[in-house]
């Protein structure tokens, strides 16, 4: 009979390289009641047939810290536990045969400079050099990532369970999870069943769902969601080629292909641009160290092109062709922390077939996150509250399963839009922007006006790395907005009503500025965890005595909301999401004031509506609750609207707006005129360890509040002085881009990279935002040096400030 505790601190759902690795850094902090279940044997859903490449230059710093992680730790585990991990540093080298892709490759080799990562561009001749087998025909260049290696998944897996072992932790094969106990917002337990028909209930503090491709059942199981869905995966394996050595890892993403030597046979892997999803009727429960079957016809065309550029795979017989499933989410990146639905379910899942690259690190963080209570630094990549509701939807997945598995290997151009399951979220006025020419983006699902084409002007994406398609049309939005009066839509935005007797005061401890003020002020203010990061940056408006409207990005309406229930405690207020009640419309620029007092006879006027107060309003033959705020830094109103009445004002709107040269506006124009203001971007320029005061917006934090979460930590900081300051750059060449991790140097030296960027029309160049040291140094001293900025490996001279380029003291917006 299975022998398992009847209670434990916490269950892991998964034997799978994850579900080993947390079990494995939760027992290297201490913790001995650790109880893992594995419904079959451990690696045998997808983990034993990866590929086992280990990457370690991810998209942001953060996930290239995890990844360092995993190499290094995967480099000791054979000494301490005896079980080789296979764990090779070959190297890695990419190459690319287009022009595109090289300057997508050469701003990699830039962001690895920028992360510390050892990186060396390559011609072509010199990656024929390091890689004698491949055919060069059409390659443009590469890059060398040295420090890049391959290595055994399963040996790896069963490395750190044993480690887990060796530390108290209870590792049990053959035992499935049947039922999850919950009691409001907990989990109180797991029911079991053994393959030898034995059966139990392990009472529980928490979980931890690492059940792979199972855990979006697993995570419906706990009442939570976890939206990904298994696809197949292929890859060949040669028969032993003669003379073949060792080689380093070989990605060609242009051909979808990758290759890796292992004992003398050669292995190509791909990742397809139109994937196949599998097991939409569920996962067969006999599923162990299974194959799909064969689909030669679906992995010819990549055979076709690697045989092409391998010419040896032409001699060489196939020893293996395999097709397994692996999960994908619906943005690919992976899941990890804790679920917004329950406040004890933890969720590591979901790693779109980097797992075994990510597995130390993920296990690593989030064990930090479960032992501190709170993220050991910012995860917003891949935390799963990043995941709305909907996007647990079967079909949902099914659709955009099609497509995220390719997305690996396709250009990873600034901007791309996924183009599958699209159309599910719209705001009020969807309809009226398509026939006004709108080019939609999607947000958390939100189909959003990104820019609008011209009469006859194709209504699609371009992509580049240069100037894509849409260039001059943001620019003559972005200058209406700068010289007449913009029109766009901000529906999307989540809305929070925080109401009840307890409302001011839970708000003024969650809230870094004052919230007891009067009815119809707005206040601009964050969320701060205890260190003084920044975990929301949103607008509150207090509506009454006893109500209050939270708005906040799109991206993060869940997570914030989450942040709100988790510090409610026993305060008398209700949250309530009611961002689908409203629909919002900015009006923005010099001229918004005019064409505002043509559509309502309320007085507008500065001294009548101040900056930073909403009211409500009478426009066309309807009400609506005008807000005067700004996120582009001129005067104007966003102008809220339920539901019922948003195709009325927007009608009246626009029909008052012909007669004023009013111009509907994408929010890529928006964006432009934000970073323009030097406004931050929440998740980029501010995160969770971002410290308020670093970030420049200690204006937003009022330190004479008795009490709330933050205010030792901003208290210490004015205390010890900043380490470093958020500043904007400016190029001083009109012509290259910047969008993000770009390399910042200062007198030369790299000292950090860009978290956000855009072209500032206005200024006529690309401006970013970056995070400097300046630990000891004054303003004045931080200005003085000489700032470059890393584009493709081309260092270009940028201007630096610490005020806002533009209009420095907000005078536009507050006339």
């Amino acid at each position: 009979m299975t022998d398992l505790p009847t209670q434990a601190r916490v269950v892991i759902v998964g034997g799978g390289v994850v579900g080993c690795s947390v079990a494995y850094h939760l027992t290297k902090l201490g913790w001995t009641d650790v109880v893992l279940l594995e419904r079959k044997a451990l690696t045998s859903g997808t983990t034993w047939h990866a590929a086992g490449l280990i990457g370690q230059l991810r998209a942001s710093a953060n996930m290239t810290r995890l990844a360092r992680y995993s190499a290094e730790l995967y480099t000791g585990l054979e000494a301490e536990t005896g079980i080789a991990t296979g764990f090779r540093q070959v190297g890695s080298i990419s190459a690319a045969l287009t022009g595109e892709r090289l300057e997508e490759l050469k701003r990699s080799a830039a962001m690895a400079r920028a992360f510390g990562v050892p990186v060396e561009e390559l011609s072509p001749a010199e990656i024929g050099d390091r890689y004698s087998h491949l055919n060069l025909d059409g390659v443009t260049g590469g890059v060398w990532l040295p420090t890049d290696g391959q290595a055994d998944p399963a040996n790896i897996a069963l490395a750190l369970a044993k480690g887990a072992r060796g530390r108290g932790a209870k590792v049990q094969e053959r035992v499935k999870v049947t039922g999850i106990a919950r009691a409001g917002r907990r989990v109180t337990g797991v029911d079991w069943r053994g393959e030898d028909g034995s059966a139990g209930h392990i009472a529980c503090e928490m979980i931890v769902n690492c059940a792979g491709m199972w855990g979006h059942e697993v995570g419906r199981m706990a009442g939570t969601n976890v939206p990904l869905h298994a696809c197949e995966h292929f890859y060949i394996v040669s028969e032993p080629i003669a003379g073949l050595s060792q080689l380093p890892v070989l990605r060609v993403p242009d051909e979808c292909a990758y290759y890796k030597e292992d004992a003398g046979k050669m292995m190509l892997g791909a990742f397809e641009p139109n994937a196949k999803p599998w097991g939409m009727d569920g996962i067969p429960a006999s599923f162990e160290f299974d194959q799909l079957p064969e689909d030669f016809d679906h992995f010819e065309p990549i055979l076709e092109a690697a045989v092409s550029r391998m010419p040896m795979l032409a001699e060489a017989g196939i020893h293996t062709f395999f097709n397994g499933p692996e999960s994908f989410t619906p943005d690919d990146a992976y899941h990890l922390g804790l679920a917004p639905e329950m406040d004890n379910v933890w969720v590591a899942a979901g790693f779109n077939s980097i797992g075994i690259q990510s597995a130390g690190g993920a296990g690593h963080a989030l064990s930090q996150w479960m032992e501190d209570g709170e993220k050991p630094f910012d995860l917003g990549d891949v935390d799963v509250s990043r995941m709305q509701p909907f996007q647990g939807n079967r079909r949902y997945l099914f659709e955009r399963s099609k497509e995220t598995l390719g997305l690996l290997y396709a250009d990873h151009y600034p901007y791309r839009q996924k183009t599958t399951a699209r159309g599910v979220r719209r705001t009020p006025f969807h309809a009226q922007l398509l026939e006004r020419g709108a080019v939609m983006g999607e947000t958390a699902g939100w189909e959003r006006a990104n820019w609008y084409a011209a009469p006859g002007q194709e209504r699609d994406y371009r992509y580049s790395w240069g100037r894509q398609n849409w260039f001059d049309n943001a620019a003559a939005e972005h200058r209406a907005i700068r010289q007449g009066v913009g029109l766009y839509d901000m529906s999307s935005f989540g809305k929070l009503r925080v109401e009840g007797p307890e409302a001011e005061a839970f708000l003024n401890h969650v809230c870094g500025a004052e919230m007891s003020v009067p009815v119809g002020r707005i206040v601009y203010t964050q969320f701060l965890n205890a260190r003084g990061g920044i975990e929301a940056d949103v607008t509150v408006t207090r509506l009454s005595e006893t109500a209050y409207l939270v708005v906040t990005p799109a991206a993060t309406r869940l997570a914030d909301e989450t942040w709100l229930r988790r510090h409610l405690g026993g305060r008398q207020a209700v949250i309530t999401d009611v961002t689908a009640g409203e629909g919002v419309l900015a009006v923005m620029g010099p001229k918004a004031r005019d064409l505002m007092r043509t559509v309502s006879p309320d007085d507008l006027s500065n001294e009548a509506h101040a900056f930073g107060w909403a009211r409500e309003i009478e426009i066309g033959m309807g009400l609506a609750r005008a807000h005067r705020v700004s996120y582009v830094g001129e005067l104007g109103w966003e102008i809220y609207v339920s539901a019922d009445m948003c195709g009325h004002v927007f009608e009246v709107l626009s029909e008052a707006g012909a007669d004023h040269g009013v111009t509907l506006c994408g929010l890529h124009a928006m964006d432009s005129c934000r970073i323009e203001k030097a406004f931050r971007h929440f998740g980029h320029d501010i995160t969770c360890e971002d410290h308020v005061l670093e970030a420049g917006l200690g204006f937003a934090v009022k330190t004479d509040k008795p009490e709330f979460i933050g205010r030792d930590a901003v208290l210490r900081k004015r205390e010890t002085g900043l380490e470093r300051r958020l500043l904007q750059f400016r190029l001083t060449e009109p012509e290259p881009m910047l969008y993000h991790n770009e390399p910042v140097l200062r007198d030369g030296e790299i000292v950090g990279y860009l978290s956000s960027g855009a072209y500032g029309h206005h200024l006529g160049a690309a401006i970013g935002m970056g995070y400097v040291p300046c630990k000891g140094e004054s303003v004045e001293q931080v200005l003085a040096s000489s700032y470059e900025i890393d584009v493709a490996g081309t260092r270009v001279q940028a201007e630096a400030s610490l005020r806002p380029m533009y209009d420095p003291k907000s005078e536009r917006m507050r006339g």
